[in-house]
């Protein structure tokens, strides 16, 4: 970041050569001395100016630090650990530290910072700065340098030696006479692009050095800091403090957020592009912060709008190339042709069509001009700031404009890129359950292809936007559906198949438009959007019926069969999936099968027919296991533990639903042991073991939490109040059902807010709260009985008739709301619990 301006005596006009001219004065002072680019002190930062003396008529200017600007914020845990290399009681030698970061990123003004920090410590007794101007046309050169440090030391200039290696034996002579006199000085050496600049300035012992480069410099044997961007938070505040600066009174920051966020955010958390928007902001005090990110959202103009009239993002980034090779250079631009937000090695060689041992090295220059960054744990992959990355497509764009060839070499380089994306999805799609195609050689097996998945996503993502309407587009559409649907990605899954959709009616692809049809009404069903699902897989069906596609057809059917579930509509369900079971039958797909006979039991236990659901589960599972699909296994279990439930086969149950969870274990598939372990609770509470039941909801609720399913997170969260009550942990009972409700109505789940309020009203029961636990009964009641779903509304009014029992309600309005649970039970089909509602209304139980 920049500093404020600070001034010293004038420059007087002088003899301009690198020698002292003759009519200089001698002793200390210098007051007529001139000669060029040796500066004691000069820019500070890309930002801001400072103009402190070079060589003023006493040595007063080793103290000369600039004051830091209001606006430094963010950087204490950097100065913390600067300080700690610069520590003179650690070591006997010189202490070396080095800052390097990208341009912009606030090193000059970090150094200051550190200065002052060192100073009040009382570890120096002063502090050198000396500008060493690295990344101009011409570079200070270090005899420079040391003529400047010289004369600041307090040399007469013509006892200045004229070599290099003359001038650096006096510099360290002068630093070892002021060590004697326990002066120990701290240099700034700032802007340095070579060791060869810095190693000249080295002393000997007792003092020290502080470099700032964009490089690394690993030539100097330096304890190293690499600078990042600020934090979002400092970021922001940087740009309020700057706009007070310039109007106390500016309250924009606090009175848009939001929009100070999205600002800062934009900027790239880089304070050099922070500060020239916040100049900009200043000069039009009535611009709402919204319209100004409004103004650097589109990435084309994003650096335009980063020029204050004297500090221009882009022209810094540009001087950045100067210094490039060729080969460097234009690997730069390449990048900028990759739309995602880091790149893999293997990628940079399809982009480029160079082995990877090759392009490699070439990578590291970048790396080491703080143009590109190394993943430090993925230590093939790579990545660029945000404005760099913009920068780079910039300077892409204006390669391919410039002329026929270069456009047609990018454009090569762009589909080498596309078709390395394109191969590899599809090889990894193969690794994917269920089993049965071939499986790619291009990846070892199910954990590499999904580990390359998740590396990749973000860019498989970016690709397939950016390539909308085309065939890339279409084919990751495909490809990359059955990943994002096994790490539960479902917006992303939506995103997809939609360009997917798109590209095939854009491109008149009548082969796939049915089947993409029916992965958008997947991927929507995911998302809760059902109506919409539906619709999708019955546009699938027909198209799938015009091209008399069997095989298309029963998978619309079975798709198709889920939504009318999830709408309630269970006949159709049922009745869709039968049909789709037929459809299967009749192709001899055993997988395909196997699927619909277990959504049929779904949907027949829906219809609480459970006998039936639990013999076509049982089907579904001797399906899967002839074509030896053992994620299709574990579903299998897990419905079938689910209807020996219903069932009263409680121990049976729990030995399905552990079955079913050691083989998501088997499989990995996280979101399946979620629901194994939620079951196999609901089964060790049924069987009276409730600290199992307790710890079981709790592992349930964590995967559901590490999967991000919200609604995942509702069950779990209402299970485990219902152990928490039954081991009488009341308190903790309310709030976890308190915590499923709101969940439940997150997701727009009404029968979940059903048995969540039923539980409430359990738990308000439990703790003598019986006015709320009555208005959350009835708030069951009326849910539940809007859902018909009759076995739960007769739980519902048993759970009420106890509640208002137990509060000491009149008789004859415990015995209704018995009777209304016995008429609920009946209409559900299960006589037994109707019977035992009937028999509390000729006998109710007396009140609490």
């Amino acid at each position: 970041m920049g500093a404020k301006k600070a001034s010293g005596k004038r420059k007087s006009s002088g003899n301009k050569n690198k020698r002292p001219s003759q009519g200089q004065r001698t002793g200390s002072n210098f007051a007529g001395a001139s000669f060029e680019r040796s500066q004691v002190l000069g820019s500070g930062t890309q930002t801001t100016k400072i103009n402190v003396q070079a060589y003023a008529a006493v040595p007063t200017a080793l103290n000369s630090l600039p004051g830091l600007p209001q606006e430094f914020t963010g950087r204490d845990d950097e100065i913390a650990k600067i300080l700690s290399m610069l520590d003179p009681r650690i070591g006997s030698g010189a202490a070396v530290a080095s800052v390097a970061g990208l341009p912009g990123v606030g090193k000059t003004t970090l150094a200051h910072a550190v200065g002052h920090a060192a100073l009040d410590k009382g570890w120096f007794t002063k502090v050198q700065m000396v500008n060493l101007r690295g990344y101009d046309p011409t570079p200070v050169p270090p005899e420079d340098v040391l003529e400047a440090l010289l004369r600041a030391l307090g040399v007469a200039a013509e006892h200045i030696p004229p070599t290099l290696d003359e001038r650096e034996g006096l510099y360290r002579s002068q630093l070892d006479a002021l060590a004697r006199e326990e002066d120990r000085i701290l240099i700034l050496a700032d802007n340095a692009s070579t060791s060869d600049q810095v190693r000249p300035l080295l002393p000997a012992r007792h003092h020290a050095v502080l470099v700032t480069s964009r490089h690394t410099l690993p030539g100097l044997g330096a304890r190293l800091c690499n600078l990042h961007p600020l934090q979002p938070d400092a970021a922001v505040d940087l740009l309020h403090q700057r706009l007070e600066v310039a109007d106390p009174d500016d309250r924009r920051v606090a009175d848009e957020p939001a929009a100070a966020e999205e600002l800062a955010a934009l900027c790239g958390y880089l304070p050099l592009a922070l500060q020239i928007a916040a100049a900009l902001l200043a000069e039009d005090p009535d611009q709402p912060l919204s319209e100004r990110a409004r103004m650097l959202t589109d990435a084309g103009t994003r650096l335009g709008g980063l020029d204050d009239g004297e500090r221009n993002l882009r022209a810094v980034f540009d001087e950045c190339l100067t210094r490039l090779s060729h080969q460097e250079a234009d690997l730069y631009r390449l990048l900028g042709l990759h739309p995602g937000p880091d790149i893999s090695t293997p990628a940079v060689a399809a982009l480029t069509g160079q082995p990877a041992d090759k392009i490699t090295p070439v990578l590291r220059q970048l790396v080491r001009a703080r143009l590109l960054t190394q993943n430090g744990e993925a230590r093939d992959r790579w990545s660029m700031h945000d404005l760099l990355r913009v920068h780079a497509q910039e300077k892409a764009r204006t390669t391919m404009d410039r002329d026929r060839a270069p456009r047609r070499r990018y454009e090569q380089a762009r589909a080498r890129l596309t078709h390395h994306y394109v191969r590899h999805s599809e090889a990894a799609d193969t690794h994917i359950p269920p089993p049965g195609e071939a499986v790619s050689p291009l990846f070892a097996g199910r954990v590499q292809a999904l580990g390359w998945f998740d590396a990749e996503r973000e860019n498989l993502l970016a690709t397939t936007y950016t390539h909308a309407r085309t065939q890339t587009a279409l084919h990751l559409g495909f490809a990359l559906g059955r990943y994002l649907q096994w790490r539960r990605r479902f917006q992303d899954l939506v995103t997809v198949r939609a360009l997917a959709l798109e590209a095939c009616q854009v491109l008149g692809d009548t082969l796939n438009l049915a089947s993409a049809w029916n992965n958008l009404g997947a991927a929507l069903g995911e998302l809760k959007r059902h109506t919409e699902a539906h619709d999708a897989h019955q546009t699938a069906l027909d198209l799938f019926q015009q091209t008399g596609d069997t095989d298309g057809q029963a998978g619309a059917w079975h798709n198709l069969g889920t939504e009318l579930g999830e709408l309630k509509r269970h006949t159709e369900a049922h009745d869709a999936h039968q049909t789709a079971l037929d459809l299967f039958q009749q192709t001899g797909d055993t997988r395909g099968q196997a699927n619909a006979w277990n959504s049929l039991g779904t949907a027949l236990g829906k219809l609480e027919r459970h006998t039936e659901a639990h013999d076509a589960h049982q089907t579904a599972l001797d399906l899967f296991q002839q074509t030896g699909d053992t994620h299709g296994q574990a579903n299998a279990w897990n419905n079938l533990g689910t209807e020996l439930g219903e069932l009263k086969r409680h121990t049976e149950a729990h030995d399905a639903h552990q079955t079913a969870l050691d083989l998501f274990q088997q499989t990995g598939a996280t979101h399946g042991q979620a629901m194994a372990w939620n079951n196999l609770g609901g089964e060790l509470g049924k069987l009276g073991r409730h600290t199992e039941a307790h710890d079981a909801h709790q592992t349930a609720l964590d995967l559901f939490q590490q999967t991000g399913d919200t609604h995942g997170q509702a069950l779990a969260w209402n299970n485990l109040g219902t152990a928490l009550g039954k081991l009488e942990r009341h308190t903790e009972a309310h709030d976890a059902h308190q915590t499923a409700l709101d969940l439940f109505q997150q997701t727009g789940d009404t029968h979940g807010q059903a048995t969540a309020w039923n539980n409430l009203g359990t738990a308000y029961r439990d703790l003598e709260r019986y006015t709320e636990a009555i208005t959350a009964g009835e708030n069951a009641i009326a849910l539940l009985t809007q859902e018909e779903d009759w076995a739960r509304t007769g739980e519902a009014w048993a759970e009420f008739a106890t509640t208002l029992n137990a509060s000491g309600a009149e008789p004859p309005r415990v015995r209704e709301a018995w009777e209304q649970s016995a008429t609920a039970y009946t209409r559900a089909g299960d006589d037994e619990a109707a019977a035992t509602s009937r028999a509390h209304v000729e006998s109710p139980p007396q009140g609490a």
